[in-house]
């Protein structure tokens, strides 16, 4: 192909495992349709001391037809000379890198500033500008990373909107996060109901991915406490690894008497047993404080589940209220209140149907084609891209 283009990812990718790994993974199969594709990956990617959970390691089998290569100390400065000399020398047409975490920052920023050539356009795919949980160096390393990037993909429009505080003028696309559909295919709920020996009959909800404080797993034990959830007999299987202190939620669930009507799966879930949770459930919900967006929401679209969101950051732009979902306030008795609508009104079909119709718009192949248009364009331009129509 005459045009094929050079491009390196930097990132997460296998062996590591969990959402980012899922992203540039899925990424790199959409461009490499066109183009010639390699992920550079960590070494290192957060030390132990950092690192909340139980392993950083998937237990999946490596993904087939992609070229991983770990090279990445992401807190070694002379890694970062060696790495950013090696991307110079492949001398690829565009990179592109995800921006998550500030503590990432120096070793991208680097790399970025490193390897790049006068031709090389540098695309950041921007998770988040603003963390959740800020720490001290938030700011000076968000900077850092953003001055060597020549233009951004922005997953929601609080992201957009914290990015133009730090860079007004640079090019920057409004593209919603893809569809998951890297987990397999549908299944019935009865099939997967069976396969996590669940009860038949139930109503069961659903609370998906690690366990952090801003994600508001409080609140749904505490709505699940709600007298209208017992009435409706209605049970939530959490499925996600503890990312703190797991002691607070115990005590929550004791005090609450919720015994056998929360199933608490808190392991991490490899890749395969994914469909189980979301194909079992009858709703998901995501109870989040706070939120940029969230790749919860694009798995449920992919398995075709109405979803319950509180109306926080970009979750409201991804779950259209009385569409595929209901918004809520971040409050025990507005989310109760929610999901008792969902199954008082019977609304599963309608939704589903929703789903189906709604979850077209988000493609890989719009993200890579706005990718190529991004590192195409050259120089500064305000541009906002919004797909939703």
């Amino acid at each position: 192909m005459a045009n094929k283009k050079k491009i390196l990812i930097l990132g997460t990718a296998y062996p590591f495992r969990g959402g980012l790994a899922a992203y540039n993974e899925r990424l790199a199969e959409e461009l490499q349709q066109t183009d010639d594709v390699e992920i550079w990956t960590f070494t290192v990617q957060y030390p132990k001391l950092f690192f909340p959970g139980k392993s950083q390691f998937s237990t999946d089998p490596a993904p087939k037809h992609l070229r991983i290569t770990r090279l990445i100390n992401s807190v070694n400065p002379l890694n970062w000379l060696m790495v950013g000399r090696r991307i110079r020398k492949m001398n690829p047409d565009i990179i592109i890198t995800k921006y998550w975490l500030p503590i990432m920052g120096p070793a991208l920023g680097s790399l970025l500033r490193l390897g790049k050539r006068k031709h090389t356009k540098v695309i950041a795919v921007l998770d988040n500008v603003v963390p959740h949980e800020k720490r001290p160096g938030d700011v000076a390393f968000t900077k850092y990373f953003l001055k060597p990037v020549d233009a951004f993909v922005a997953m929601s429009q609080s992201v957009l909107n914290d990015l133009r505080v730090f860079e007004p003028v640079k090019k920057a696309s409004l593209i919603p996060h893809p569809i998951y559909d890297n987990y397999g295919p549908l299944i019935s709920k009865e099939e997967a109901r069976t396969q996590l020996k669940l009860q038949p009959g139930k109503r069961y909800i659903l609370f998906f991915g690690f366990i952090r404080q801003y994600k508001g797993l409080d609140l749904l034990l505490q709505a699940m406490a709600d007298e209208r959830m017992k009435e409706l007999d209605v049970h939530a299987i959490v499925a996600g690894e503890y990312y703190e202190d797991a002691t607070p939620y115990l005590e929550l669930l004791n005090k609450l008497q919720l015994g056998d009507r929360v199933l608490m799966h808190t392991d991490f879930i490899p890749n395969e047993a994914v469909k189980n949770y979301f194909c079992a459930a009858d709703l998901v919900v995501q109870p989040y404080k706070s939120a940029t967006q969230s790749g919860i929401s694009q798995i449920a679209y992919h398995f075709e589940k109405p979803m319950v969101v509180t109306n926080v950051g970009g979750l409201v732009e991804m779950v259209p209220d009385g569409v595929v979902g209901f918004q809520a306030e971040p409050d025990p008795a507005a989310i109760a209140a929610a999901i008792e609508k969902y199954f008082v009104d019977n609304r599963e079909a309608d939704m589903v149907a929703a789903l189906r119709k709604e979850k077209l718009q988000y493609s890989w192949s719009r993200l890579a084609k706005e990718i190529h248009i991004l590192a195409a364009e050259g120089g500064n331009l305000k541009k906002k891209i919004n797909l939703r129509v």
